[in-house]
């Protein structure tokens, strides 16, 4: 009886182009997200408090804020209050699920610069974990995002964004709550602008 011999080389080579197939197609499947994580001088608690409360929105992320701190509740963020609703920010957003003091997720949307992108939502999820009574991390992991034209933008603006989020976070606890004087000072001077342009364009064509 002849018997095949089986030359291992060879399977070993199949086997290793089987797996690394495999693992191009895993990766090309993985879900697209931004993923931040910071140090916070803080304890766990006062680091809930500041993603919570209105108090905590306003000392580092926008000027204004309407905060439920519940599933379904609002976390309307206001990062320019001036402007007509629909327009302030992360205007009706919300809390999705809280698990107290470690973990909160929220829906979000894209800036009023990005129509398209801004009518659809994704999804936040933040993880606290103490490190000490005095320290804590936080991760933020952005999901829910679709290919091309204005989510490839909407996502390059907000894997920059965050890491300032993140950076203001922990500079309100080392330096103190945002100061948000020059902020509004600037957003008024930039809204008499707007305004004054259609008289202007009114007056010239009136001249005519």
């Amino acid at each position: 009886m002849r018997t095949t011999s089986l030359h291992v080389p060879s399977v070993c080579r199949t086997v290793s182009v089987v797996l690394l197939g495999l693992l191009a197609a895993g990766a090309q499947a993985a879900e697209r997200a931004i993923d931040k994580q910071i140090e916070v001088k803080a304890g766990i608690q006062a680091v809930w408090k500041a993603w919570t409360t209105r108090e905590g929105i306003t000392s580092f992320f926008a000027p204004d804020a309407v905060i439920d701190p519940r599933p379904g509740g609002a976390f309307h963020i206001h990062i320019d209050p001036l402007a007509a609703p629909g327009a302030r920010g992360a205007d009706d957003m919300r809390y999705l699920a809280l698990q107290a003091p470690t973990m909160l997720s929220f829906d979000w949307n894209a800036p009023p610069s990005l129509p398209l992108a801004r009518q659809q939502r994704t999804v936040v999820i933040l993880r606290l974990a103490a490190i000490d009574e005095q320290n804590t991390r936080v991760s933020l992991h952005h999901v829910g995002w679709g290919d091309g034209g204005e989510w490839d933008k909407a996502y390059t603006y907000f894997d920059r964004a965050w890491g300032n989020v993140l950076g203001s976070l922990k500079r309100s606890f080392e330096q103190g709550p945002t100061d948000w004087k020059p902020w509004m000072a600037q957003l008024a001077q930039m809204h008499a602008k707007a305004a004054a342009a259609p008289a202007s364009a009114a007056a010239s064509s009136a001249t005519r």
